[in-house]
């Protein structure tokens, strides 16, 4: 792992200090870094299925996944090529000059210079296949675990794949379509489109909700744009949160946060939402704002906001919004099984923490170098978060909020997600 940044040094030097946040006034002391202290029990012995847990971690510029152990010592077990049809699809893009003004226009803006090859990855529930949105490829695969190969390829719409999620029943796969504002919902077995539906622009994150009665999606506008200031928050384009039913695809809500913002009193925050977290019994919502060094809790019920909490900035992150990547500040949050902690990546601040959901009152600041998610560990004690800047991902214990282990991943681990592999699986077999 490289030595610590400046930006690292001044965040260590901020948790030491007494932080004034309105409403808190409290301590906070360095993490302890030692790596494997407390670690959690692994929880992925061999079920009768014949399948073990795992942890998928999406390398966005290499264009692989790295599969670890799910809990403890998050030890890797394989990796898997998720282009190997990289040089096919090449050369489709290279001789369309529509796909490539898209494809370089990815490079240069979302990706920071680089393609951007695996945003998201779900298993399918047997075991026998990773299914990836490639967003430099405008599309989503079904990758075999044993071969390697390609079982179904789905084109999406406009020229780039995004945030997926599966249903509870692990049959179906939805997929944002950044730039046609839309979500694809497929088979996950064939790729077959089995509905779609209209979002705002941009459309994110997808989470089913009530086991699977609901998708929503979170669409975020144009993250892309310099135009950062505050005043020009509206010219990032039609910002919304869609609600459809799961079976029709038929909208039942739409959410239009800008109202519900204003009448908390955050007219200066974004109404751009990133990452979420539900509660287990789906009654608060809990999101980050572009821009927003912290997050929000929404009463879904009630249909308003009823909490907005402020987290520490590092003093050595600029304060020019423009360099904050796609719009950014804060990008990851994940709730563990009891709803009663949630862990936050301050992406462009350069930690993370977990955050008492009771009192809001956050723990250490745990140096990391731009981490860009947060999942729970199989076992649900830790909170994983992916550490895009120095390819690694890390382990933080939901009861101290310290860190317990942190191992190397690929270049630019964005995506981390639990599924199942077969026992004994180390990687496709060569062909």
């Amino acid at each position: 792992m490289p030595a610590a940044t400046a930006p690292l040094a001044a965040l260590t030097a901020l948790a030491a200090l007494t932080v004034a946040v309105p409403g808190t006034s409290y301590a906070r002391s360095a993490p302890d870094p030692a790596p494997g202290a407390g670690a959690a029990r692994p929880s992925a012995a061999a079920a009768a299925d014949g399948l073990r847990e795992v942890l998928f971690v999406g390398n966005n510029w290499d264009g692989t996944a790295d599969v670890l152990a799910s809990s403890g010592d998050l030890a890797r077990i394989g990796r898997i090529n998720v282009i190997p049809d990289k040089d096919e699809r090449l050369r489709e893009i290279y001789l369309n000059p529509v796909k490539l003004g898209y494809f370089l226009g990815i490079r240069g803006t979302a990706g920071e210079g680089h393609d951007q090859f695996a945003d998201d990855m779900y298993a399918t529930p047997d075991g026998t296949a990773l299914v990836v949105s490639r967003p430099s490829f405008a599309d989503v695969v079904s990758l075999d675990l044993a071969t390697g190969r390609l079982n179904w390829r789905f084109p999406v719409a406009g020229y780039r794949a995004d945030h997926m999620a599966v249903s509870p029943d692990g049959t179906k796969v939805a997929v944002s379509a950044s730039t046609a504002g839309t979500v694809h919902v497929l088979d996950i077995r064939t790729g077959r489109q089995v509905g779609s539906f209209a979002t705002g622009d941009k459309p994110h994150e997808n989470v089913y909700t009530e086991g699977g009665r609901y998708l929503w999606n979170m669409s975020i506008g144009d993250v892309t744009s310099a135009l950062d200031a505050s005043w020009l928050d509206w010219t990032k384009g039609d910002r919304r949160i869609t609600v459809v039913d799961a079976q029709t695809y038929k909208p039942v809500k739409v959410i239009d946060m800008r109202q519900r913002l204003d009448a908390a009193g955050r007219s200066d925050l974004s109404d751009a939402v990133r990452p979420v977290a539900f509660t287990p019994d789906w009654s608060k919502l809990y999101f980050q704002l572009s821009f927003f060094n912290g997050f929000v809790e929404y009463d879904v019920a009630a249909d308003r906001i009823t909490k907005i909490k402020t987290l520490p900035k590092n003093p050595a992150t600029s304060e020019d919004r423009t360099t904050w990547v796609n719009d950014s500040r804060h990008h990851g949050l994940a709730m563990n099984p009891e709803g009663t902690k949630l862990c936050v990546a301050g992406t462009m601040d350069e930690y993370a923490t977990v955050v008492d959901r009771a009192t809001l009152a956050e723990g250490p600041l745990v140096p990391a170098d731009k981490p860009y998610w947060a999942t729970v560990s199989g076992d649900g004690r830790s909170c994983v978060i992916s550490e895009s800047g120095s390819d690694r991902v890390t382990a933080i214990d939901f009861a101290t909020g310290r860190p317990t282990v942190s191992v190397p991943v690929g270049d630019h681990p964005q995506r981390v997600r639990l599924g199942r592999i077969p026992v004994g699986w180390t990687g496709p077999a060569a062909r």
